[in-house]
């Protein structure tokens, strides 16, 4: 079992730019999809998404920084930062902390947009740093230089599961004594109009993507776009934000008085191993994935009060998903809770995972666990309880969480109160 301390918490998200506006937008059961701006090039249909809007980045960066960085780097900075400021930063030697930071596309956006202006007015409008915005491991690197932090600076790339793998990684290297404490979490910004807003005529392909591919829903109400885990689910509503946790050493954040918000107690992680997209239809591997974090907690299927799933609205992701909860926790004398952020926010990518377990360990302090927006009619295949509606009234201190990505990638956490 691990002994991982939570001492702060920072998002960027589509609905809230601080973990109290996303928490209390969540509880009151908002919903940040909306119309894209590109839906009338997709003919038929109404395209939706889940962007962060009100994202400045000069609140959070000088205008070097701005300029030499993707929108993903700027919001893991901010997320970062509020991260570390609620832990104190002052108070970690910087050459014993470090970050572990998780996103499946990266520079992505900085990419396509150079290309874009390559085609559009030749190589001269490219800008200059568009080599240093790219690459994945620059929002970890911008983090470090920010903060002169002198630990491990690892880029996780797991797809969905980024963030989870990032929070288990680094769990398992302050447990090996490798570093006292590090900020470790997730970030997608691939399709945001956020931070100079439209840009000329481009528009990411990213947007796109998912469409072409059969992933997203043809629905005409952004309330009915996503629907995890209801019967009338039918795909994804593309989203993105940063979700970003300072973890220590247990001891380490007793022994200096911090706030401790929650633990890292279970980490389980592994490969599908069966398609590039579509997870395993019986759920086995997603079951052993929650299966080895509660094996490295310690802990038993009837110790966990509560699950964050995956969910990401999909017809086979969520059944694939169902089956495994149905293994884990089905059999027993009471119900499981089981909720999601998805419908709250759409699929924010490899920063998924880490907003439930941030929302999870504010809703411990005012028991009260979230639901899924939107859904209203659960698929009976669960047996567990699928909390839609509002917030579930409840006292809850272990908690299970799941993100599960593209590849076949399966992640599962457990994180308590005490």
């Amino acid at each position: 079992m691990h002994d991982v301390a939570i001492t702060g918490m920072g998002i960027i998200s589509a609905i809230g730019l601080s973990v109290g506006e996303f928490h209390r937008r969540i509880m009151e059961g908002a919903c940040g999809i909306g119309p894209a701006p590109w839906s009338p090039a997709l003919p038929g249909q109404r395209a939706w998404w889940g962007t962060v809007a009100g994202f400045v980045p000069r609140d959070w960066m000088d205008d070097k920084i701005e300029d030499g960085t993707d929108l993903f780097a700027q919001f893991a900075l901010a997320a970062a930062e509020q991260a570390l400021q609620q832990a104190g930063v002052a108070a970690f030697d910087p050459l014993r902390t470090g970050i572990v930071h998780g996103t499946s596309i990266g520079g992505s956006r900085a990419l396509m947009k150079a290309q874009h202006r390559l085609e559009m007015e030749g190589p001269q409008a490219i800008p200059r740093k568009t080599e240093i915005q790219i690459y994945p491991n620059m929002a970890a690197s911008q983090i470090a230089m920010r903060h002169r932090l002198h630990g491990p600076s690892l880029t996780v790339t797991t797809a969905c599961a980024s963030s989870l793998d990032a929070i288990g990684t680094a769990a398992w290297l302050i447990e090996s004594g490798r570093a006292d404490a590090i900020v470790a979490g997730g970030t997608e910004g691939g399709i945001s109009l956020a931070g100079g807003g439209a840009d000329g005529a481009f528009v990411p392909a990213t947007f796109y993507t998912s469409t072409l591919y059969g992933m997203t829903a043809p629905s005409s109400d952004s309330r009915r776009a996503m629907l995890p885990f209801d019967v009338k689910r039918s795909g994804i509503v593309v989203g993105e934000g940063s979700a970003m946790l300072m973890l220590e050493r247990g001891a380490h954040a007793r022994a200096r008085g911090a706030e401790i918000l929650g633990y890292v107690r279970g980490y389980g992680t592994l490969a599908d191993a069966f398609h590039p997209s579509a997870p395993e239809p019986s759920g086995q591997w997603e079951a052993r994935a929650m299966e080895l974090a509660l094996e490295d907690a310690g802990r038993t299927a009837d110790d966990v009060d509560a699950l964050i799933a995956h969910a990401t609205g999909t017809p086979k992701g969520d059944t694939a998903e169902i089956r495994a909860i149905n293994r884990v926790h089905g059999k027993r004398r009471t119900a499981l809770p089981v909720a999601g952020v998805k419908g709250h926010v759409g699929h924010s990518g490899a920063s998924s995972g880490a907003m439930g377990v941030i929302t999870g360990l504010l809703g411990m302090r005012e028991d009260r666990f979230l639901h899924i927006a939107n859904t209203d009619q659960p698929d009976p295949e669960a047996v567990f309880e699928v909390v839609v509606g509002q917030p579930k009234p409840m006292r809850y201190g272990t908690l299970q969480v799941n993100a599960f990505g593209f590849g076949g990638q399966n992640a599962s956490l457990i994180v308590t109160r005490d």
